[in-house]
């Protein structure tokens, strides 16, 4: 929980600049469950979330990383802990919406088409100011459960 402002500060940040989209500082504290955290030092350096959606899927969302620690392979680390943690909960497919989808190839992801996800992802994206004109890529990978 006291990490919720700074978490909220560092996603602001990206989003102000159009690389991510904003969440609400009410969305956070509804998500605090899912939130993952990096620290290095005791200082915040990365955040994001893994939301499971249904029996066989779930999102990363909110992957960000403190620009003094980009290129340090934490954004990697905290994907391969998601990644993780979906295989250990059995869950085979886990996929986001991004404005960095060249990471998440790079991470083993491949480009999919928003339509291929299934219709239970879109009842949040109704609550976003960018619906229904998204422009983030959707990625997705198959774990082998």
């Amino acid at each position: 929980m006291s990490d919720i402002e700074e978490v909220h500060q560092l996603i602001t940040n990206y989003a102000d600049g159009g690389l991510m989209l904003a969440r609400s500082r009410s969305m956070l504290y509804e998500g605090v469950r899912e939130i993952t955290v990096a620290e290095e030092d005791g200082r915040l350096v990365g955040v994001g979330m893994l939301h499971v959606m249904w029996e066989d899927l779930a999102e990363i969302r909110a992957l960000a990383v403190h620009p003094d620690y980009k290129l340090r392979g934490i954004g990697r680390k905290m994907i391969d802990e998601f990644l993780a943690e979906a295989k250990e909960l059995k869950i085979p497919r886990v996929f986001a919406l991004t404005y960095q989808a060249g990471f998440f190839v790079r991470c083993g992801f491949k480009k999919v088409s928003k339509e291929s996800l299934p219709q239970k992802m879109w009842r949040e994206c109704v609550d976003c100011p960018k619906f229904p004109n998204c422009d983030e890529e959707a990625v997705q990978i198959d774990l082998k459960i």
